[in-house]
């Protein structure tokens, strides 16, 4: 089931409980003790921050799967969200030495060399996100721009002919601060095909947890089908638990063609240049009331695209990433955004609420 270590940070005891949380989905995510102890100390340096820059704030700590969508395990996510005075300057901010509460101002610095992924949005007024993530081995410089290599295209090769590079991320708020979140997500690339997918168990708690979990495995041996596909062996492997919303997005890589099918009122928002389009589902459940027909969407893909699934535990009238900045930023920072912005402390969640967003990769990131 999927679980999330939801750690408020109001004062100083709770920096024990982000260190915790963090070693915990450690060992879920089957790190080995250096990074382990690596991830430690970076939730405790994020959660550190929120008590020092933002007088408090949310640290979300999960096992994710790779923003590649490849197989190869989890990895260990931590996001740091808060409601405070936000950043004027954020490189300076990630700069060793720079500080404005008379530290060492060495935090931000370490947590970006320590995690494999580190990404930061703030903006003055509105608060601070930053997203860490930490897997089974760092990669050296040398082994990031070989990779970075390995991504342009070869020689007499144009770039129409080369796979699209997009990546995948989100987040995970269990309604009440629950061990266990009825709403899952999971990204599976098989060939050039990647797929991700969005469950929102019926209700909330342990029982809506194992029917969003059942379709996290279906999705893990059945990525290479199409949605519509996807979504009739998801109703069968979902039969004898509540049932769930479920949206898949498939994309190929190589036509740069995407492909979109639900059930059940899982939002999807897909922006093409400056407007957001609604992908829409049909009404059912999956594993209880599946509709007799399942059509497909289909949309190009392109640089300006960015596809955001959510479950209803957003607010209905949520808005879409404004911040340009968030086109091309890490995709869990843009979800956390997006999550933090729907919401407030005096506006809590209302239910799970999932994010997952699909991005275009960088051209300077590997």
């Amino acid at each position: 089931m999927t679980r999330v270590w939801d750690v408020p940070v109001h004062d100083s005891t709770r920096l024990r409980d982000a260190r915790v949380a963090a070693q915990s989905a450690a060992e879920l995510a089957g790190l080995g003790q250096a990074r382990a102890d690596a991830a430690a100390l970076v939730a405790t340096e994020l959660a550190s921050n929120l008590l020092k820059h933002a007088q408090g704030g949310q640290l979300l700590v999960e096992a994710v799967p790779s923003p590649d969508g490849r197989t190869g395990g989890l990895l260990l996510q931590i996001a740091a969200v808060d409601h405070g005075p936000g950043m004027s300057d954020v490189p300076a901010a990630l700069d060793d030495g720079f500080s404005t509460a008379g530290s060492f101002g060495a935090g931000l610095g370490t947590c970006r060399r320590l995690a494999d992924d580190f990404d930061l949005h703030s903006v003055p007024g509105r608060g601070t996100v930053a997203i860490a993530r930490i897997g089974g081995a760092t990669p050296s410089r040398a082994g990031r721009e070989a990779a970075a290599a390995q991504a342009e295209p070869a020689a007499g090769e144009t770039v129409g002919d080369a796979p699209v590079r997009v990546r995948v991320g989100g987040v995970n708020v269990p309604f009440r601060g629950a061990e266990h979140s009825g709403d899952a997500w999971t990204c599976v690339r098989v060939d050039d095909l990647l797929t991700l997918m969005l469950a929102d168990g019926l209700g909330h708690g342990p029982e809506a947890a194992l029917a969003s979990t059942a379709a996290v495995e279906e999705v893990r041996r059945s990525g290479h089908l199409p949605p519509a596909e996807l979504l009739r062996r998801l109703d069968d492997a979902l039969r004898g638990t509540r049932g769930a919303a479920v949206a898949v997005a498939q994309l190929d890589l190589r036509t740069a063609r995407l492909r979109f099918a639900g059930i059940g009122n899982i939002g999807a928002r897909l922006r093409e240049g400056d407007s957001w389009r609604h992908l829409l589902s049909k009404p059912g459940i999956a594993g209880a009331h599946r509709p007799s027909t399942l059509p497909q969407t289909e949309a190009s893909w392109a640089d300006d695209r960015l596809l955001v699934l959510h479950s209803d535990g957003l607010p209905s009238r949520w808005a879409p990433p404004a911040d340009p900045r968030l086109l091309s930023a890490d995709p869990a920072l843009t979800a956390a955004v997006t999550v933090r912005d729907a919401g407030s402390s005096a506006r809590p969640v209302r239910d799970d609420t999932a994010v997952a967003v699909l991005s275009p990769t960088p051209p300077d990131r590997p």
